[in-house]
């Protein structure tokens, strides 16, 4: 079916009979079951979105339509309009005027047509914030709704007034996120706080209304906007965890009014869930204002008086606590006194005896419904560890009564755990394999033992003795029960992880050093002797199993917590006493006899698993910690089971013996911990500065090589060799990876080239379109070029850096060549993005690595560098822009919420590892930073090539530049700014302040920016409203390109300068004006480094004098 439209002076015009079309085909979209019939209505459809001329028959279809989905229909088409496209100022004030019209004159409509047309009001009024003042009277208007009788238009202002904070608080695809900041700061100092008051006015005049919804709405009002972004610090509303609110200070008198908190204390008492959750949120939020909010202490204790008098009235009567939502969030009010308040302040408000007892009684209550309170436990537990942290900075008589219930909150978390695996966890949802939540639990909990160290200390061993022996007797069995056993290794799981939780806090509140030593000391004679038995009679049938498997990783978590404690390097002198007491109980007199118990466990675990990557990879993890410390690692070679592990690596000569001893190895599934694995060794080699053991440590690498290059291409293409290059090269990475010194580096590129590069070209020649195998190969090359620690420094009469880079060249060139003519597929990130990156990322390091004069090329006419340029810029303009940037900033982009930090250490065991949608994210951050890393290189050694590019090109890649300054991560908005800085400072040198230019590359630029004399203006505007408007972490790196391009033309500053003042309130301009004057003071028109430096200087003091209101 088509539409039919009539057309007429005005344009298209929708007529009545395409109208009931029109309803018949949104009818469809919404509601039909027929995947074809609804993609041929969206089709069909479309044109109202995509097309500015059809926002007039949008205008006529709310007029006119009378089914809900056409409506509907006409809702979200302006909605993707206004987002995606700039309308004209007179037209978006049109549509404004006209939905604040419709919403009050056109009667009761469907929840979700209303909720689509205040969305859209919302959005006119964001986007038009800065443009016209009428834009901002839209808090006046939903005012205006709340004043009218009828219920019906009260609840419309109260939806607009949420929507609009909600709207102001997340940024837009359609907005840059430069623009969305300086709108949220504006609407935060001029409508917030009205919204806010609005927000409690209704809330006291709806509270005898029980029956309605508009409770909800004020109270989701109200935490709306407790929860704005003050400060620009992108909060993740994905996540409970924030910190202090950052309330303006024009708050001050409605937050020390005690009406405010009262009101929510009300409606938690007077309503259900959810509004009784709301209300507790919005307590959560209030007990989290900054301090500095107060006018003084005796306001701020007394704020802090409501709040426990209030939290005290409901654990007395336990009002609402039955519903799960309250409870847990009740949980996470109690927990927010540990973020804001000391102990020192609590014990001095009336009632605090009564107060923590009440806490106390109810902490074990929660520990006791372990399986309905698990996740709010944490927050109890976190109140208690800051409580009893703080008992040394007490002050005064008033007791803290702490030493009462500790103990008790101590016992009862320990025997919690124990219930849980009597009862029982299914194998998906045992916390022992959630990582997060067990380090959620175990962070706070090891303060609490430590408060009342030998009590606690006795109470776990008087707990686990029993069970350890329960677990001996088993072990003699021939069979025995595996679900009884299962439930003694959980137990026991628990216990060694909560021996190594204490263990990795050395601190004691009450007790002395030596003390202290001598109950570790107790505690871990307990897991030392459970490893005695964990490997021996039956439990040696039992590795396949899950509850042995976590039982080992328990002991692998203890043995690294002991080992930063008790064996680390700064810890070999500093524990006399607990090898004491530990040489009394099981001979273990020092570090030598220690460490060559956590070997042998090592050994067992690399010999026994095979099934459980998780096991390996945590196994390797401790090996690897234990090697790369020098103490530990000089320690380790002593010992006659690394020496077994160094001779046993791989293939020697009888293949048996390997399989026997380290299995792991030669299973695919464990080819990444093959690197791992061989990173450790090689720490181990080179430990030893002994080429003759280099050599010999290599025979087994030698013999795969050998056999590898004397396979015939005919049969390069087999699984034999597949298999046995990819475990090659992940060997040879971990060996690159321990190389930190030009000795070391020296060995192995000595036993490398030339003899076995030839190898490498012909695997990525034969494999490209196997990412299997040339990602491990691309990867040992770029750790191979990674001049870290300065390991690639040659002799001065070497050629080596020279030759290196060839060698890199002809990698590139025929990885890049091939898999450029290869077809795309679905999955091309794992088909080609991902090599290419690497291949970035190679280049970049050995363009950057400082080891090669690269102007030997092209004066001896040697193509090596110009072709791995030309093939790394065609793969990179083979990648979608968009693809590029499809990482962006924390979780403004995505779904998800992360950061660069928590991405360098992310992996396949993470449980984020689970989440297809991040791990895709997360792999997308790779592409981008060595995109980002490639053009900073090329804008700061290899400038010329830049410029000579074609100007689309160039422009291409200079485009990219200003989006990575937008909304990237921070090091990579770094980098973006260091090549727009090299670039103008290009300019600057050559053009501004020279003759006409005269070498080909100036020519080249000056033709490129006269083709686009907007660009250094835009990324110029954009570097100060990153600066001024958002929360930037790298401003002494953004200041460098600032300068230069504030310099290249006064023209360009004075029209910026003007341009940012216009969209400023008119009664500012004057003292932003003085602001910018500032800036340019004792300014020179240079660039050497005194002047960049007193740029940066005045542009702090810029920031800071510009965003005060």
């Amino acid at each position: 079916m088509r539409l039919c439209f009539d057309d007429d002076v005005q344009g298209l015009v929708l007529s009545m009979e395409s109208l009931a079309q029109l309803e018949a085909l949104c009818e469809r979209l919404y509601n039909s079951q027929d995947s074809a019939e609804r993609a041929h209505a969206e089709n069909a459809l479309k044109c109202f979105s995509v097309n500015t001329d059809y926002i007039s028959q949008c205008q006529y279809i709310l007029d006119n339509a009378s089914t809900p989905y056409s409506l509907m229909l006409a809702s979200s088409s302006l909605l993707k309009q206004v987002t995606d496209h700039s309308l004209s100022l007179q037209l978006r004030l049109d549509i404004r005027n006209y939905l604040i019209n419709y919403l009050a004159t056109r009667g009761p409509l469907p929840q979700f047509v209303n909720a689509s047309l205040i969305q859209l009001l919302c959005r006119v009024t964001k986007f038009g914030w800065f443009d016209d003042d009428r834009f901002r009277e839209v808090v006046k208007e939903a005012t205006d709704f709340l004043s009218q009788a009828s219920k019906e238009h009260y609840e419309i202002g109260l939806k607009i007034l949420n929507q609009l904070v909600s709207e102001m608080n997340q940024p837009n695809s359609g907005l840059p996120s430069t623009n969305h900041r300086r709108v949220a700061c504006s609407f935060r100092d001029q409508s917030l706080f009205q919204i806010f008051q609005i927000s409690l006015t209704s809330l006291s005049q709806l509270k005898n209304d029980v029956t309605s919804r508009l409770q909800e709405l004020a109270l989701s009002l109200s935490l709306k906007c407790l929860s704005f972004d003050f400060v620009g610090t992108s909060i993740d509303e994905s996540s409970e965890e924030f910190g202090t609110i950052q309330i303006p200070s024009s708050w001050r008198p409605v937050l020390e009014d005690p009406s405010t908190l009262q009101i929510f204390f009300d409606y938690y008492a007077i309503t259900t869930s959810p509004r009784s959750k709301e209300a507790l949120e919005c307590l959560v939020r209030l007990a989290s204002v900054r301090r500095s909010l107060f006018t003084n202490d005796a306001a701020r204790s007394k704020f802090l008086a409501h709040l426990m008098t209030g939290t005290k009235e409901i654990l007395q009567t336990g009002r609402g606590l039955a519903d799960h939502d309250n409870y847990h969030e009740y949980c996470r009010l109690l927990g927010r006194f540990r973020v804001n308040y000391q102990l020192s302040e609590l014990v001095n408000v009336e009632g605090y005896s009564d107060w923590i007892q009440l806490v106390a009684e109810f902490t074990l209550k929660s520990l006791q419904s372990w399986q309905w309170a698990s996740s709010s436990v944490y927050y109890l537990l976190g109140l208690w560890s800051r409580l009893v942290t703080s008992v040394p900075y007490l002050k005064g008589e008033a007791p803290s009564l702490l030493d009462e219930f500790v103990p008790k909150i101590t016992e009862g978390f320990i025997t919690s755990r124990f219930n849980s695996v009597q009862d029982g966890f299914t194998d998906d949802e045992d916390p022992l394999d959630n990582v997060e939540l067990l380090q959620d639990q175990l962070d706070c909990f090891p303060y609490l033992c430590r408060f009342q160290y030998q009590s606690s200390s006795f109470y776990i061993i008087n707990t686990m003795e029993p069970i350890l022996q329960s677990y001996t007797e088993r072990a003699r069995l021939q069979t025995a029960d595996n679900n009884e056993l299962a439930v003694i290794e959980a137990k026991l799981s628990w216990i060694v992880h909560i021996i190594a939780a204490i263990l990795k806090i050395k601190q004691s509140t009450g007790c002395s050093v030596e003390s202290q030593e001598v109950l570790d000391a107790e505690l871990s004679a307990r897991v030392l002797q459970l490893i005695n038995v964990t490997d021996s009679g039956l439990h040696c049938q039992r590795y396949g199993e899950l509850s042995k498997q976590r039982l080992d990783r328990a002991i692998l978590t203890f043995f690294q917590h002991f080992r930063k404690s008790y064996v680390g390097d700064q810890a070999v002198h500093s524990s006399k006493q607990l090898y004491a007491r530990l040489s009394e109980l099981l001979g273990l007199s020092d570090h030598l006899l220690l460490l060559n118990v956590i070997v042998s466990k090592i050994a067992t675990n690399l010999k026994c698993y095979t099934e459980s990557e998780e096991v390996i990879d945590h196994t390797l993890s401790l090996f690897l910690e234990l090697a790369s410390g020098y103490m530990t690692g000089k320690l380790l070679l002593k010992l006659d089971a690394i020496k077994f592990i160094v001779g046993n690596h791989t293939v020697i000569s009888i293949l048996i013996q390997i399989r026997e001893h380290f299995p792991f190895l030669e299973e695919y599934r464990s080819s990444r911990s093959r690197t791992t694995f061989y990173y450790t060794i090689g720490w181990l080699i080179f430990m030893e500065d002994s080429p003759v053991k280099f050599k010999s440590s290599m025979e087994p690498l030698l013999h795969v090589f050998l056999r590898l290059e004397t396979t015939p291409d005919s049969m390069f293409r087999t699984d034999a060799v597949k298999y046995a290059l990819i475990g090659l090269m992940r060997d040879l990475r971990g060996i690159a990876m321990a190389t930190n010194s030009r000795r070391t580096y020296g060995l192995v590129f000595d036993w490398l080239y030339p003899a076995h590069m030839p190898l490498l070209l012909k695997g990525i020649s034969h494999w490209t379109d196997t990412p299997e195998v040339t990602t491990p190969l691309l990867k040992f090359m770029a750790e191979f070029v990674l001049n870290k620690a300065q390991r690639l420094t040659f002799d001065s009469s070497s050629p080596n850096g020279i030759l290196l880079f060839r060698e890199v060249s002809k990698l590139i060139v025929a990885y890049g060549t091939r898999i450029l003519s290869l077809p795309n597929v679905a999955d091309i990130y794992g088909y080609k993005y991902k090599g290419i990156w690497v291949c970035l990322t190679i280049l970049s390091r050995a363009l950057a690595g400082n080891y090669v004069n690269f102007g030997v090329f092209e004066l001896y006419g040697d193509r090596a560098l110009s072709d791995a340029l030309d093939i790394a810029l065609k793969m990179t303009l083979s990648i979608p822009l968009a693809d590029i940037l499809a990482f962006r900033k924390g979780g403004t982009y995505f779904g998800i919420h992360w950061n660069y930090e928590s991405l360098l250490t992310c992996g396949c065991g993470n449980s984020l590892g689970s989440n297809r949608d991040f791990m895709l994210n997360a792999n997308y951050f790779w592409l981008t930073r060595a995109y980002f890393a490639f053009v900073e290189v090329l804008c700061s050694s290899h400038i010329v090539f830049v410029l000579n590019l074609d100007t689309n090109t160039f422009m291409h890649i200079v485009g990219s530049l200003e989006s990575g300054l937008k909304g990237l991560d921070t090091n990579i908005s770094s980098q973006c700014a260091s090549a727009v800085d090299n670039l103008a400072a290009y300019y600057f040198n050559n053009i501004t302040i020279g003759e006409a230019p005269t070498s080909p590359a100036a020519i080249n630029l000056a033709r490129h920016i006269a083709d686009c004399p907007n660009l250094f203006p835009e990324i110029l505007k954009t570097l100060f409203e990153i600066v001024l408007f958002e929360d930037c972490g790298n401003q002494w790196s953004l200041s460098r390109p600032m300068l230069s391009l504030t310099i290249i033309s006064e023209q360009i500053f004075s029209d910026l300068k003007a341009q940012i003042l216009a969209s400023q309130p008119a009664d500012q301009h004057q003292r932003l004006a003085l602001c910018f004057d500032k800036l340019m003071a004792d300014v020179t028109r240079s660039l050497d480094s005194k002047n960049r430096d007193k740029f940066t200087q005045n542009l702090t003091v810029f920031r800071h004098e510009f965003r005060v209101k």
